[in-house]
């Protein structure tokens, strides 16, 4: 085997330009594979950045009218449906897939929210209980955060978010000022982040509505004081954070399973339903691989064309080296000893190419990376199994001219000039 392969590396060292040329083809079609594997790869995990976000595997579960989230701001909350406490919040922190869940109010803070006559275009008003903040992973960037008494004594107090600090006060301290939400002044007392820097990828108007929630500006005040804002009954939401990002879709759908069972059998018109966004970066992903797999096997082709030029090319081989295969076989040469030769050398030959094609597809994908923005995701295993793939189509393209040299007539070869 191993004079086999040396054998096989001679040849293509005294024949370099044939060898090159032969090789074009794997090259080409495994380049492209790498370079097509590795955008897409990197455009799924891009996708599921964008909607996961910083990364706090975080699911919230909201109730549902039908396919709408439900709007308490015209109609009452059905009385089947239970109230959210403390002890429900609890049996919810107990499932396997939970690790710690936050209870809470949202409402659309457009012209809700004032400085003076500085107003908050785009954001949210949440209503919050004492874990919410961890449970998003946001952390106190100047002030305090909410304190037990802030939620016992009811107090007016707010906390905002840098894009809301910045509407609303120009980039002078917000701590301590005063703002009006709904009409009712509220003191800020912190202002908060994300403890993990994200900023979606905003490419068009589905992306803007997308993100929207996420890039205006938050305001959380504790839940106690939200019945003095808005005085009609408000469903809780729930958000919690699951144990791993690839648990968010069964911890979302446990939570959902749980508040739904609290609810009475003939109560069919509402229910909770779990936002889940790692379903939607997996639908996504799904659509952006089945695109790009056409991609691929259009690359394949290319590797087709070159198993033609290997096979050819060993075909001249054997023709040229027709009496060296009748000296080998009048000395004893078997047939399979012949044959051997001739794949181990197709297969080096092509396992060369889809090594070098392994390199210039790398490059190839860094480039198209700079140049269009997509990042891209180098995978080993994608690496190892195309030059698998490509010593496969050396072994298969070459064994037409493997058995022909080994069915050679020891004599008629001989004579052969």
């Amino acid at each position: 085997m191993w004079e086999n392969i040396r054998e096989a590396f001679d040849g293509i060292r005294s024949h370099k330009l044939r060898s090159a040329l032969t090789m074009l083809g794997i090259i080409i079609g495994i380049a492209s594979i790498i370079t097509i594997s590795s955008t897409i790869m990197g455009t799924n995990e891009q996708i599921k950045q964008n909607l996961i976000g910083a990364g706090n595997n975080t699911v919230e579960v909201v109730l549902y009218q039908g396919d709408y989230p439900f709007d308490a701001s015209y109609q009452s909350l059905p009385d089947y449906v239970p109230m959210l406490d403390r002890s429900i919040k609890n049996e919810i922190e107990a499932i396997p897939e939970v690790v710690v869940s936050s209870l809470y109010y949202k409402r659309d803070g457009y012209g809700m929210v004032w400085n003076g006559a500085t107003g908050m275009t785009q954001g949210t008003i949440y209503g919050v209980d004492d874990s919410f903040l961890s449970v998003y992973g946001y952390q106190i960037r100047a002030g305090r955060g909410f304190v037990d008494e802030d939620f016992s004594e009811y107090r007016k107090v707010a906390l905002i978010d840098r894009t809301a600090s910045e509407t609303l006060f120009l980039g002078e301290s917000p701590i301590g000022k005063t703002i009006e939400i709904s009409g009712e002044p509220y003191t800020v007392v912190g202002e908060f982040t994300q403890s993990n820097a994200f900023r979606p990828t905003i490419t068009s108007l589905e992306d803007y509505y997308t993100y929207a929630d996420q890039s205006g500006g938050k305001v959380l005040i504790p839940a106690e004081t939200w019945s003095v804002l808005f005085k009609f009954d408000m469903p809780y939401s729930l958000v919690a954070r699951a144990t791993s990002t690839d648990a968010m879709t069964q911890a979302g759908k446990s939570v959902a399973d749980f508040l739904n069972s609290l609810f009475r059998a003939d109560s069919p018109e509402v229910k909770y339903k779990s936002q889940d966004l790692l379903e939607q970066a997996k639908q996504l992903q799904e659509l952006s691989t089945a695109t790009n797999r056409q991609l691929i096997w259009v690359a394949g082709i290319s590797l087709l064309v070159g198993g033609i030029g290997v096979m050819n090319i060993m075909l001249v081989s054997v023709t040229e080296r027709t009496p060296e295969i009748g000296l080998k076989k009048a000395l004893g040469a078997k047939r399979r000893k012949i044959s051997m030769q001739f794949l181990t050398e197709a297969g080096v030959l092509t396992c060369f190419g889809g090594i070098l094609g392994v390199l210039v597809g790398i490059g190839l994908a860094y480039v198209v990376s700079r140049v269009s923005g997509v990042p891209i995701f180098i995978s080993g295993g994608i690496i190892v199994l195309t030059v698998v793939f490509s010593f496969v189509i050396g072994l298969f393209f070459g064994a037409v001219p493997a058995f022909q040299a080994a069915l050679l007539n020891p004599i008629d070869a001989l004579r052969r000039e």
